[in-house]
C-alpha cells in the first residue's frame, strides 16, 4: 500500500537510524546521512503525513536571518546562508537542482524603549563578532532610508541586508526527500504510536507502528516538530516543547512602497515583509498565546482586524487600505523553556536523539542542524558547529541558554 506515493509498511524489519518526522527536520538529517562517506547504515524515515500540508515546514514564512542574541544561533544561520547560496554544488553538482539565492531585503527589528534599544545594541555586538553585518540606525536613519515608516515612537533600529530576507525553502525540502530516497533511505507514510526501550532503560530498542509493525532501530531521532512532546513521552521524558499557533496573512496594497520592504518586526510582535508585486506578507498571533491542538489550524479573524491590520497601517501609513488576498495558520514547535533548540542525545537513552523545539527558527536551522545530528549518529560526536550547548542536559540542570531574538 501506499500513502500520497510513500509506501506503509518498511521494507526491512530493523534499520541503523529510525527518524520520526519527515519534513525539514528528518529530511535534512537522512540527506546529510547519505552525503557522509564514514555513515554506512540503513535509514528509515516514519512520515505521519507524506503531503505535509500541517507541518510547520509547510506554513513557514521561509526567511532567514542572522540576527539572534547568541553566537550559536548566528554561526548555524550563516552556515544555512552558504548553503542556499550554494545548494546545487552542495548538492553535488545535481543539474536538475535550481541556483537559488537569498532575496535580502533584510530584517528591520524596532525598538520602542530604552530597554528594548540596549538589547539590540547588545545582540549587535554578537552578531558584528560573527561577521554579520547587522547596522543599528536611530529613528532619523530609518526614516532616511525607508521615508514610508511612522517612527514618532521608534529609539532605535537594527537592520542586515546581507543575506537576511526569503528563500525558497520548499525547494531545498523537495530536494533534500528526493535525493535520499535515491540515495536508499526509506521513506513510509506511517505513524510511530509505541518506542520500547530494553530491560534497564538505557537504550531505545524498536517502535511500533500505528499499523502495527514493529521496527528494530540502532538509533532514533525525534524530528516529530510540534509533536515532539508525544513522541519523547513515548519513552517516559518530557520536554518543553508545545505547539503555539501562529497566524500569516498576504494582501495586496492599493498604494505599494516603491522600494523593498524589509522584514519590520514591529515593537508590538506583528511583523511585515515584501512578497513581490505588490504583495506583502505579515503575521503573529493572539496577546494571550496558549498550546494548542496539534490539529487547531483555525483562523481567528479578529486578530487581523483588531490587531494586525491596525498595527501596520500605524506603522507603515500607505497600508491603510489593503486588501487580504490569502491567509493561513499553522504551528511554532516552541520551545518555552528557552527559545532554543533541543538537540543530541538524551543523557541517559543514549540512542534516541533529539532534534525538536525550533521556536520558529526552523527551516532556517535545518541546514546546521541536519548536519550536526547526521554527525552525531555517525560519529558520536561534532565534526562542525558544536551543538552541545542545545543538549537536553541543560532542562535537567535548569540551565537556559536563552535567545532573546524571538518572532
Amino acid at each position: 500500500m501506499t500513502a500520497h506515493g510513500y509506501p506503509t509498511t518498511p521494507k526491512k524489519p530493523s534499520y541503523d537510524v529510525v527518524i520520526i518526522g519527515g519534513a525539514i527536520m528528518g529530511s535534512s538529517t537522512a540527506w546529510w546521512l547519505t552525503k557522509s562517506k564514514d555513515f554506512i547504515g540503513s535509514v528509515l524515515v516514519v512520515e505521519r503525513d507524506p503531503t505535509i500540508e500541517k507541518a510547520s515546514t509547510a506554513h513557514t514564512n521561509s526567511c532567514i536571518r542572522q540576527q539572534f542574541s547568541t553566537e550559536l544561533n548566528v554561526r548555524i544561520s550563516q552556515f544555512g546562508a552558504d548553503f542556499i547560496n550554494n545548494v546545487r554544488a552542495r548538492m553535488g553538482d545535481d543539474d536538475r537542482v535550481p541556483h537559488l539565492k537569498i532575496q535580502s531585503f533584510g530584517y528591520l527589528y524596532l525598538a520602542d524603549t530604552d530597554a528594548f534599544a540596549d538589547t539590540l545594541r547588545a545582540n549587535q555586538t554578537v552578531q558584528r563578532a560573527c561577521g554579520a553585518a547587522t547596522e543599528i540606525l536611530t529613528a532619523a536613519d530609518i526614516k532616511s532610508r525607508y521615508p514610508f515608516y511612522n517612527v514618532d515612537d521608534i529609539k532605535l533600529g537594527s537592520i542586515n541586508r546581507v543575506n537576511e530576507g526569503y528563500w525558497d525553502g520548499a525547494t531545498v525540502f523537495t530536494w533534500w526527500r528526493r535525493q535520499a530516497i535515491e540515495r536508499g533511505v526509506d521513506y513510509i507514510g506511517n505513524e510511530v504510536v509505541a518506542i520500547t526501550k530494553n530491560a534497564n532503560d538505557s537504550r531505545v530498542e524498536s517502535v511500533t507502528l500505528a499499523s502495527g509493525e514493529i521496527v528494530s532501530c540502532g538509533q532514533l531521532v525525534n524530528a516529530s516538530g510540534p509533536r515532539a512532546a508525544r513522541t519523547s513521552a513515548m519513552i517516559g521524558v518530557d520536554i518543553p516543547v508545545e505547539p503555539r499557533k501562529r497566524f500569516s496573512w498576504v494582501f495586496k496594497a492599493e498604494n505599494p512602497i516603491d522600494q523593498d520592504l524589509p522584514l519590520t518586526i514591529d515593537p508590538s510582535g506583528v511583523h511585515v515583509r515584501e512578497n513581490g508585486g505588490g504583495t506583502y506578507q505579515c503575521g503573529g498571533h493572539s496577546d494571550i498565546d496558549p498550546a494548542v491542538d496539534f490539529d487547531d489550524f483555525t483562523m481567528d479573524h479578529t486578530i487581523w482586524q483588531d490587531h494586525i491590520w491596525p498595527m501596520i497601517a500605524t506603522r507603515i501609513p500607505q497600508f491603510e487600505a489593503v486588501k487580504v488576498i490569502s491567509e493561513w495558520a499553522g504551528h511554532y514547535s516552541m520551545n518555552v523553556f528557552d527559545h532554543n533548540a533541543i538537540a543530541g542525545p538524551h543523557p541517559e537513552i543514549s540512542n534516541f536523539i533529539f532534534l525538536n523545539g525550533f521556536s520558529g527558527h526552523g527551516l532556517q536551522q535545518s541546514p546546521a542542524m541536519g548536519r550536526g545530528t547526521a554527525e552525531w549518529l555517525t560519529y558520536g560526536a561534532y565534526q562542525t558547529l558544536d551543538l552541545a550547548p542545545f543538549h537536553f542536559d541543560r532542562i535537567a540542570r535548569n540551565a537556559p541558554v536563552l535567545e532573546r531574538a524571538v518572532i
